[in-house]
């Protein structure tokens, strides 16, 4: 064995920290979908940043409980998962999910991809960060069409699948009039 592989105990926790890790967005899942806020806050950091609001899961409560109160049900779906770890103790990930919502007799659905940052705090992980994007939200009656926005009353431009690095150089130059009704500078987004 050289100096720059891993040693047997290295190798373990990080396949121990992978799948803890892996746990984070079913668990993020069933505490949304449950309405179980304390399990919820409780998968972040202890010093969770919330941007302007201040730091800490009671502060993240009070942001996320009235947003949960936006609508009545839902269903995540979590359809797969890639991690990056940056050191024994971080890591960086990818989450597919496909989640409806009720709202007002509607049924809102969203295909989602979580970008996530996770940290390990005395010997647990949790999330640092989630960054939602989305390809659409649409009533699920009804299929997705520009602006790719269905669900009134929420400010959730899709950010998807523009902001894939690559995308943009894919489409470039190629006639996508036939593929879309929405192309945007470059490509379609």
């Amino acid at each position: 064995m050289t100096a720059t592989e891993p040693t047997l105990e290295q190798r373990l926790d990080r396949m121990e920290s992978h799948l803890a890790i892996q746990q984070l967005p079913v668990r993020y899942a069933l505490a949304v979908d449950g309405r179980d806020i304390d399990a919820w806050t409780g998968l972040f950091v202890p010093d969770v940043d919330c941007g302007r609001y201040g730091r800490g899961r009671d502060v993240l409560k009070s942001i996320i409980t009235p947003l949960l109160r936006g609508f009545y049900r839902s269903v995540h779906l979590i359809c797969g998962q890639k991690l990056d770890f940056d050191g024994p103790d971080r890591a960086t990930g990818a989450v597919y999910c496909r989640a409806e919502h009720e709202e007002a007799g509607r049924w809102i659905t969203m295909a989602i991809l979580y970008f996530d940052e996770y940290a390990r705090v005395d010997g647990e992980w949790f999330f640092v960060r989630r960054r939602e994007k989305h390809w659409y939200a649409s009533d699920w009656a009804k299929r997705p069409t520009a602006p790719f926005n269905d669900w009134p009353g929420r400010d959730l431009p899709p950010r998807l699948p523009g902001d894939f690095p690559g995308w943009t150089d894919f489409w470039q130059g190629v006639d996508v009039t036939g593929l879309t009704g929405l192309p945007v500078e470059g490509g379609m987004k």
